[in-house]
């Protein structure tokens, strides 16, 4: 009767090392899907950077161009006024 209590106590330690590597693997999968969670928010965040400043980028040059083209405009209109002036 003592075997059959070894065994039992064995296969209880096997059992407590088994839960024990279990919980292990477990802590091991949710750090590896918070750093996949991490790295995806990570890349989602430089993509959102780069829409900005590509963004960021299309606005200068359009003011750029508004304020040429200003200038432009306000250059046509000294000039007709010159030549609507002359006798």
């Amino acid at each position: 009767m003592g075997n059959g209590r070894q065994r039992l106590d064995d296969l209880a330690g096997v059992a407590g090392g088994f839960a024990s590597v279990l919980a292990g693997l477990r802590d091991e999968v949710r750090a590896m899907g918070r750093s996949g969670a991490e790295e995806m928010v990570r890349r989602l965040e430089v993509a959102k950077q780069e829409e900005v400043e590509a963004a960021m980028e299309l606005a200068r040059r359009a003011t750029e161009r508004a304020e040429a083209l200003e200038a432009r405009v306000e250059a046509l209109e000294a000039a007709v006024a010159a030549l609507s002036s002359r006798p």
